[in-house]
């Protein structure tokens, strides 16, 4: 499971063999959630409401190479690191 990002104790991961539509997963302490990547919203799990507004924050600043990251990962299995939030 690739990890795309890391920022404020989050772990974002993108997942290989993944079913659409396309998302990703974020990880904080015992925390997982599957988060949309066109509508960032919560599809599946719980975070923290003040964790998930980072993880939302952070995604719209990323939401085209999360896309790409999606699409890339799926036909070759490969995969850039994306910026943390600052």
């Amino acid at each position: 499971m690739p990890e795309i990002s890391r920022f404020l104790g989050i772990v974002i991961y993108m997942y290989f063999n993944e079913h659409n539509p396309p998302h990703f997963h974020a990880e904080y302490n015992e925390y997982k959630a599957s988060i949309s990547i066109k509508t960032l919203g919560l599809m599946e799990g719980k975070l923290p409401s003040k964790v998930m507004s980072l993880v939302v924050e952070w995604a719209q600043e990323h939401q085209s190479e999360l896309l790409k990251n999606w699409e890339e990962i799926k036909k070759t299995g490969k995969y850039h690191k994306i910026q943390p939030l600052v």
